[in-house]
């Protein structure tokens, strides 16, 4: 990949995640705000890995919107491409956590800033000067973003970035299945990189097999290079050319929530694609690969939040050199 200012740029929705954290005296339930957003999550555990990342999106003129373009900067993603909006508030998200750690998420998004952002307010500097592009249907749900993510993609493929995509399916935000199966599908068929979970591959292919999905996927996709399915503690799967690779989760207990998860695998493939290059992996790279997202996207399960949660890499390799 060519030299660019920006190894990874994201678009899309930044938002709080109220989480679950104890009970007060009263046993009332206690909610952290915690900054969070898939795209945004995966550009803090680039942060991490010590990837250049900036992030596009638009907040409230409001207390939380200060908290996240803060945030942004505090972990060092660039923020110049996020908007204020000073007509809708910040888009807010409870996250419902159950005993195994898995959750739910209750949304306040109609309307919500991060739907507002339009296509005349991208930077196009940004976007142009990107090794890799990232986005999910979030932003597809409703315009004017959705016209926003066009433009997006269609800058960011004009100067050479790869497209990353992650469907995030999140059903309450969605009129109907089958305008979610329909804008998601666009997404499909837009990038050279897709992270997918095990519910979405049911929900898009009708099937519970990984490999019968994938197979689905590509050959309605022929752009897709290269597929990760995540199918939470079970491990991930990768189809790559011809190869298929399957590495187990990484499973120590002490899981809290596994809010982030995806995300932090998400990232660490992509920090893989940036030092390795997307062409003439091997079945080993592709193992490694995996054992090193699923690690990472492990350890962000024992923690509350996702952005300010995001693991170091001596934290993964810790665990990879038991």
């Amino acid at each position: 990949m060519s030299e660019k200012n920006y190894d990874v740029v994201a678009l899309g929705e930044l938002l709080i995640d109220f989480t679950q954290h104890g009970r007060s005296e009263q046993g009332n339930t206690l909610f952290e705000a915690n900054p969070g957003g898939a795209p945004a999550n995966v550009l803090a555990m680039l942060r991490k890995l010590g990837k250049r990342c900036a992030f596009l999106g638009k907040v409230g003129a409001d207390g939380f919107g200060d908290v996240l373009e803060e945030t942004l900067r505090s972990v060092g993603i660039d923020s110049r491409g996020l908007c204020r909006d000073k007509a809708v508030h910040t888009t807010l998200a409870v996250v419902h956590t159950f005993e195994n750690g898995d959750r739910d998420f209750s949304f306040y998004r109609k309307p919500g800033a991060d739907v507002n952002l339009a296509a005349d307010e991208l930077d196009e500097d940004v976007l142009s000067s990107c090794r890799i592009f990232h986005f999910g249907s979030l932003s597809l749900t409703d315009e004017p973003v959705r016209s926003a993510t066009h433009r997006a993609i269609e800058l960011a493929r004009q100067n050479g970035a790869v497209i990353s995509y992650d469907p995030n399916l999140r059903p309450p935000l969605w009129d109907s299945e089958d305008a979610a199966k329909e804008q998601i599908a666009w997404g499909l068929a837009q990038c050279d990189v897709l992270k997918i979970s095990d519910n979405e591959v049911e929900f898009l292919c009708g099937t519970t097999d990984f490999d019968k999905g994938a197979a689905m996927l590509r050959a309605q996709n022929p752009n897709i290079r290269l597929l990760d399915i995540t199918a939470g503690a079970e491990g991930s799967y990768c189809y790559y050319g011809d190869m298929r690779a399957f590495e187990p989760g990484c499973t120590l207990g002490c899981v809290i929530e596994t809010t982030g998860a995806g995300d932090t695998f998400c990232a660490s493939v992509l920090n893989y694609i940036l030092d390795h290059g997307l062409d003439g992996l091997t079945e080993a790279q592709l193992h490694e690969m995996l054992r090193f997202a699923n690690t990472a996207a492990y350890i962000v399960t024992t923690r509350h939040g996702a952005i300010r949660s995001m693991p170091e890499r001596s934290e993964v390799e810790a665990i990879l050199n038991r």
